[in-house]
């Protein structure tokens, strides 16, 4: 049941860290699309195929983690280190493969990167530390439980 936990966790952080930069970067802010190579238009539809997506992740990660509360299978520690593994997975990615590899979009266009950019990868950082770190210590638990 431990993957489980570390799958619904995972699930949940890139379907909230999809969200988020959807919701603020893309819609409130209008600082970049998913895919900003194209139109405008372009970008919208990609927009909206990422908001997809990130609900799909969201609404599995939402069934397993019901199937594991009725099933007592519920690792608190195991589950939060998979979330904030997988929301700064995710934002890791997309600030350094998105971004910079294969440059389908900036965090910013009309201001210096160089801020955003490190503020961008260094939440990620620390969010997927703070993951490692909880996984770590519920396979400790785990472990010596057993």
């Amino acid at each position: 049941m431990n993957r489980r936990n570390v799958l619904s966790g995972l699930l949940l952080g890139v379907g909230i860290a999809a969200f988020i930069d959807e919701t603020v970067f893309h819609q409130l802010l209008h600082w970049h699309h998913f895919y900003d190579k194209s139109t405008p238009a372009a970008g919208l539809v990609s927009d909206g195929i990422f908001h997809a997506v990130g609900m799909v992740a969201t609404v599995a990660a939402l069934f397993l983690y019901a199937d594991l509360r009725r099933r007592r299978a519920f690792a608190a520690h195991i589950w939060w280190g998979g979330l904030l593994t997988g929301a700064g997975g995710f934002q890791l990615y997309d600030g350094t493969i998105q971004h910079k590899v294969l440059r389908l979009h900036q965090i910013r266009y009309d201001a210096p990167l160089a801020p955003y950019d490190w503020t961008w990868n260094v939440i990620a950082v620390l969010l997927l530390a703070g993951g490692v770190v909880l996984l770590a210590q519920g396979r400790r638990a785990t472990t010596t439980a057993a």
